[in-house]
């Protein structure tokens, strides 16, 4: 027996077919531009860029206002004429909230001259601060 080793011989590699390229078509040179004029540094600044010159934005609705929530001790009997209050309103087709009774009442205040609002708050009697007592 002969011994004798197959030598395998190193094929060169070779790139799997290639497709073949579609030609694209060149795309059209773009037209030169030409050149802007060169300005001094004080004239550049005097003349407005193209760029800088944007449509406004719309502008956004103004935000609304932010609402505190409070609480506050009143006698019954004015907290009553609130209700009556609300009861001419809605005669002359307007319904109204409470809050917006003692919204529409500051602002009554604020229109007041310094002397009537002091004569009006001077009429109050003074009550305690705080949650009423539970009455069984």
């Amino acid at each position: 027996m002969s011994t004798k080793k197959a030598v395998k011989t190193a094929k060169p590699l070779s790139a799997p077919a290639a497709k073949p390229v579609k030609a694209v078509p060149a795309k059209k040179a773009a037209a030169p531009r030409p050149a802007a004029p060169k300005l001094s540094a004080k004239a550049a600044k005097a003349v407005p860029s193209v760029k800088a010159e944007k449509p406004a934005k719309p502008s956004k609705p103004a935000k609304k206002p932010k609402v505190v929530r409070d609480s506050f001790t009143m006698p019954q009997s004015e907290y009553q004429k609130i209700a009556q209050i609300k009861a001419v309103c809605l005669k002359s087709g307007m319904q109204v909230k409470k809050s917006e009774v003692l919204r529409a009442g500051v602002i009554a205040l604020c229109s007041m001259s310094d002397a009537q609002l002091i004569k009006a708050l001077g009429t109050l009697d003074k009550i305690k601060t705080g949650r009423p007592n539970k009455q069984h």
